[in-house]
């Protein structure tokens, strides 16, 4: 089959296309990942068939911190703990390639969590409050935020870092017409300005983690709203990411979050992700809705992507595929 077949371009070598993506298991103490955290991981590494698997998302300041129980990369200390984590499912799985994401959850959050205001691109009501808008010099020092956390993840021996710009988080907020009501360079005006704020991120990390190092975007490429983000900001943005030097393109839901209202089909974000893979040669993994092998191999095969996401299947199961 080809979701069993190994993945060799640029910087990513994957023994196989079958992708665990980031879910939250809210484990983390203080932001450390604790003994639960590593057996969680190594079980799903045991599986051989795993060819990439992402941590759930991090977050790279406290005022951007989700939820009481979210890994974080926000200083330097939580290394050594990542490093526990990363040998032990290097040790079950050499060949597995293991990423970790990076995240602010903008106004996806409250002070109850954080201790700090609510920030977002624009003043936006949240669950947990109303937001008020980054300055830009706010958005420069979250940029270098994002790009210290990265080094991080590889000083902690993870094989490369996602930034996460998709379900509605700070970088999504930005990217989302719905959530972005600027008027600057980072503003509602055009695509490019609301996608500046992610391709600076990315520039930054680069810089940070060096060339050799991978970099991936989860993508929340569509919201399927009216007035959201459309199928054509994501092939557009997709573009955008590869001049920018993306290793890697993740595509999920934007505001609808990782479903797609009114999809129950296997890969029911396959619309963007056929219409992101006419556009750019950067590897782009799918992921939504596949419960089997067949169903993977069924979207490889038709060109819907390079990578196949299989997430609560693989909760579900973590030998799945195994007897494939």
């Amino acid at each position: 089959m080809k979701l069993w077949e190994s993945y060799d371009r640029g910087l990513i070598h994957a023994s196989t296309r079958m992708v665990v993506p980031p879910m939250a298991t809210q484990s983390g103490s203080d932001g450390f990942p604790g003994p639960r955290t590593v057996r969680h991981y190594v079980e799903l590494a045991r599986n051989e068939r795993v060819g990439l698997l992402f941590t759930e998302h991090s977050y790279i300041a406290r005022q951007g911190k989700a939820d009481p129980w979210q890994l974080g990369f926000e200083t330097d200390e939580v290394i050594p703990f990542q490093q526990r984590l990363t040998e032990a499912v290097h040790d079950v799985h050499p060949g597995i390639l293991f990423f970790a994401q990076i995240s602010h959850a903008g106004v996806n959050t409250s002070e109850a969590v954080t201790g700090e205001e609510l920030v977002s691109a624009s003043e936006i009501a949240g669950q947990g409050g109303i937001s008020r808008a980054l300055t830009i010099p706010e958005i420069r020092e979250l940029e270098e935020k994002f790009a210290e956390a990265a080094l991080r993840v590889k000083k902690s021996g993870y094989d490369g870092v996602e930034i996460h710009s998709a379900h509605g988080y700070l970088l999504n907020q930005f990217y989302s017409p719905l959530t972005n009501d600027r008027r600057d360079v980072y503003g509602a005006g055009s695509l490019e300005n609301r996608t500046r704020f992610l391709v600076e991120t990315v520039a930054a990390v680069r810089r940070a983690v060096g060339p050799d190092f991978p970099v991936a975007v989860r993508l929340g490429g569509c919201d399927y709203m009216d007035g959201g983000s459309t199928v054509d900001d994501a092939a557009r943005t997709s573009v955008l990411l590869e001049q920018a030097g993306v290793d890697l393109i993740d595509l999920s839901g934007g505001l609808c979050i990782y479903m797609r209202p009114g999809h129950r089909e296997a890969g029911w974000f396959s619309d963007m992700s056929r219409a992101v893979k006419e556009k750019v040669k950067t590897p782009v993994i799918l992921t939504g809705g596949v419960r089997t092998p067949d169903e993977a191999e069924t979207l490889l095969e038709e060109g819907a992507a390079d990578f196949i996401g299989v997430g609560r299947a693989m909760l579900q199961n973590p030998a799945w595929g195994l007897d494939y």
